[in-house]
Parts: structure tokens; C-alpha cells; sequence
């Protein structure tokens, strides 16, 4: 489970943005970040049990760093004001499809599937749905999976990427530039002993996609 110290340190830090604070309350950020690995650890018990593509894969490389990349931000602030761990083949700067967790109080919410891939990837997908976009309209149009997510979402192209016709029966499908899932949570639902479950029970409802994806950018 997450603990409350854990949402309340983050909740301070966006108060306090800065290195004085941050340096006099570096024991309660790396006791909040040891409170994320332990459910990342677990998590991951769960996660290979129907995913065996992130088997023997570590908390420590899944979850992101506090620090913020400042060099081209107008935003100076220092650091982040949330903790958050992708679960995926490779860890987290990995290309491959996984399964995110986002702690920020207020807007705490899991995610998954692939969020702006690079390029190559991109081409491998769309390629995949060009030869199997009926298995990916089954696989989001599941009533679990609508239920969880809604939908797709993120970004797509106005028109046809190239070598594809804007006439393309499945061009809804092929012109997104996205192919990620996301539900927000409550901060109850974070805090609650039985948390660790409820990522799985979500997780398990998304990896038909996650599988999907991988399949394609190793087809």
C-alpha cells in the first residue's frame, strides 16, 4: 500500500519546491520513494503471472527520477511533484508497451500502452494494424476494457500517414500517433491496503493491448 506520508511529502514539496527543502527533507523522500518500490515489487508479482514479458524485471528501474530536466524549461522548479514507475520489457525507457503508475495528490492515475512512440515504432504499428486491425477493435471495444478506460487515447494525424490512404477502411485506427489507455484514481483508492490488487485487476484489463503493441514492434 502507499502510505499517506508518502502523498503528504509530495503535497509539501509542491509547497516547497526547492533544493533548501528538499535537501532538510531528503529522509522523507527516499522513505516515500522505498514506499513506491515495495508496491512496484509487488505489483510486479502479480504483473508476471499474465505478462511474462517484464519477468525478472526491478522496481529500481522502473521508477522515474524526481529531478526535473530544467535546461530548455522556462519552469525552473527543481523538482517534480509526483513519483512514478512504468513497468515494461527493458524498464522504464523502454519502447515497448507496459503499465504506469502516477502518484500526485489530487491526480493520481495508472496508465498503459505505448505514450508517443518513436518513430520506428510507430511505423511497426501501423503496419501491424494494417494486417490486424479487426483483433485491435475486439480488443478495445471489450466491455471490461471500454468500461476501465473509455477508450484510445492521445494524439492522431489529420489526414493519412505516408503510404497510406486516407481511404483506408481502418485510417482511425492508423493515423494515431498514440496508442495508450488511462484511468484517474482517488486518493482513498491510493491509500487503501488492497491498492496493490486493484493495479492488477487494471493492469490485467490492459495487457490484451500492451500484448497487441509488443507484437507489433517485434513483428
Amino acid at each position: 500500500m502507499i502510505y499517506p506520508s508518502t502523498l503528504t511529502f509530495l503535497a509539501e514539496l509542491k509547497e516547497n519546491n526547492h533544493k533548501e527543502w528538499f535537501d532538510a527533507n531528503r529522509d522523507r523522500y527516499q522513505e516515500s520513494r522505498e514506499n513506491l518500490i515495495s508496491l512496484v515489487d509487488q505489483v510486479l508479482e502479480g504483473l508476471v503471472e499474465f505478462d511474462h514479458s517484464v519477468e525478472g524485471l526491478e522496481a529500481k528501474k522502473c521508477l522515474f527520477r524526481i529531478n526535473r530536466d530544467i535546461r530548455f524549461s522556462k519552469n525552473k522548479s527543481p523538482y517534480k511533484t509526483n513519483m512514478g514507475a512504468f513497468m515494461s520489457k527493458g524498464g522504464k525507457q523502454s519502447y515497448y508497451a507496459g503499465y504506469y503508475v502516477h502518484l500526485e495528490p489530487g491526480s493520481c492515475f495508472v496508465g498503459g500502452g505505448c505514450y508517443q512512440p518513436p518513430a520506428p515504432e510507430l511505423k511497426k504499428i501501423r503496419s501491424y494494424i494494417d494486417l490486424s486491425a479487426a483483433e485491435l477493435r475486439e480488443i478495445t471495444s471489450d466491455k471490461k476494457f471500454v468500461d476501465t478506460f473509455g477508450g484510445l487515447q492521445g494524439e492522431e494525424l489529420k489526414s493519412a500517414p505516408a503510404g497510406f490512404d486516407k481511404q483506408h477502411p481502418d485510417i482511425d485506427l492508423i493515423r494515431r500517433k498514440d496508442f495508450f489507455v488511462g484511468k484517474n484514481l482517488e486518493d482513498h483508492q491510493v491509500l487503501s491496503e488492497g491498492f496493490a490488487e486493484t493495479l492488477l485487476d487494471i493492469f490485467e484489463t490492459m495487457y490484451p493491448l500492451n500484448r497487441y503493441l509488443n507484437e507489433a514492434i517485434d513483428h
